[in-house]
């Protein structure tokens, strides 16, 4: 092997930490969609001055993730109706590859890596608990695309993590019966687990359809 010029190893920088406890934050659904996000009690909460508070914003509203208004301040952004179409598209485009590859010898497996996520959502819905619900339903969805044992379908799933995260927000409010959403996700493990390829497949492109079905009457409300 030649001689190959490599950086050395360098510490997370602070604008890094905290553009990535922001995105995060989002991600979860402790920063909900609106949201104003305050300089003075963030650059605290930080321990930091906010000249690197203002760059690590600075970098979630170039990702889209944040939006700033001016005189006004930066705010957590909220997906137009255009846009969770098209995370939704996307997400079907990835995770029907996954379930293609789920669906040729990983059946018991994906079967048994969505029990934690499903469980997670009964507990959630039992407690009346929207956002837990959510929660486990992101978690069903990344699982679903981690299990089929392809990097690439896994990293671009990962790339919608936060504009998921945006969507389910707005789906949760859609259910009367948390318990609805549930069951959507306990059908779709145990289709995958016995029922033909074609079953599950339409049973996933249902599921992915009704969510943004869901989300166009919500808006248009």
């Amino acid at each position: 092997m030649g001689t190959v010029e490599l950086a050395p190893a360098r510490r997370v920088s602070t604008v890094d930490h905290i553009a990535g406890e922001l995105r995060a934050a989002i991600a979860s659904g402790r920063l909900e969609p609106g949201a104003q996000l305050g300089e003075a009690e963030l650059a605290t909460r930080f321990g930091v001055s906010r000249g690197p508070l203002r760059e690590a914003m600075q970098r979630l509203v170039s990702e889209g993730i944040l939006h700033a208004i001016a005189n006004r301040g930066v705010f957590v952004s909220r997906l137009t109706l255009a846009d969770m179409i098209d995370v939704y598209r996307t997400r079907g485009t990835i995770e029907q590859a996954a379930l293609d590859l789920i669906l040729h010898d990983r059946r018991d497996a994906a079967h048994a890596a969505l029990a934690a996520s499903v469980e997670a959502m009964r507990t959630a819905a039992a407690a009346g608990d929207g956002a837990g619900v959510s929660d486990g339903d992101q978690a069903f969805h990344e699982a679903l695309v981690e299990v089929a044992g392809s990097p690439r379908l896994a990293r671009a799933m990962r790339t919608l993590l936060v504009e998921t995260r945006l969507c389910l927000g707005e789906l949760s409010s859609t259910y009367a019966d948390l318990g609805t959403q549930v069951r959507e996700h306990e059908e779709l493990r145990e289709a995958i687990r016995t029922e033909p390829p074609e079953h599950v497949t339409a049973l996933l492109a249902a599921h992915l359809a009704d969510a943004t079905a869901r989300l166009e009457v919500k808006r248009s409300t």
